[in-house]
């Protein structure tokens, strides 16, 4: 039997945009990850972004994440994107914003593809396209007493 791959489960899902939500509550690995799930989806890269100690060489205490009324809309925006060049069987991704703690989650995306480097390459595509284009912005709080504003989360 000759292997082809003009199968559906090689192409883009109809409607694979599954969860885009800005939280204030904790957020879930487990759920992003179900979100993904897919029969046809031979690989699914997930990123987790959490709050680090440091930031250019100095201690970082906490920070808060804070966002423009139309984050989720552009969220979605910038998936639709990434599902418009990748054959992405489904997408998610949540946005953390209020005051965190380091260790705590800021951000978690994943993507389900039928084959994993299709996976990795549009998942890497998502959360670098969220930190430069979705109106989110982080205010840092250093262990010196300074502060920081970060353009885009």
């Amino acid at each position: 039997m000759a292997l082809t791959n003009d199968h559906p489960g090689e192409r883009a899902a109809e409607n694979p945009v599954k969860l885009i939500a800005v939280r204030e509550t904790p957020l879930s690995v487990d759920e992003v990850f179900r979100a993904v799930g897919d029969a046809a989806a031979g690989g699914i890269a997930l990123f987790v972004g959490t709050v680090r100690n440091h930031d250019g060489g100095a201690d970082v205490d906490a920070l808060g994440y804070s966002c423009h009324p139309s984050a989720e809309a552009e969220m979605r925006r910038i998936a639709e994107k990434v599902v418009a060049d990748h054959p992405v069987r489904a997408l998610a991704a949540v946005h953390r914003v209020g005051d965190l703690r380091v260790g705590d989650l800021a951000v978690v995306v994943a993507v389900a593809c039928p084959h994993r480097a299709e996976a990795f390459d549009a998942c890497r595509k998502l959360i670098d396209d969220l930190k430069h284009e979705a109106p989110i912005w982080k205010h840092q709080k250093f262990s010196d007493g300074t502060e920081e504003w970060v353009g885009a989360c």
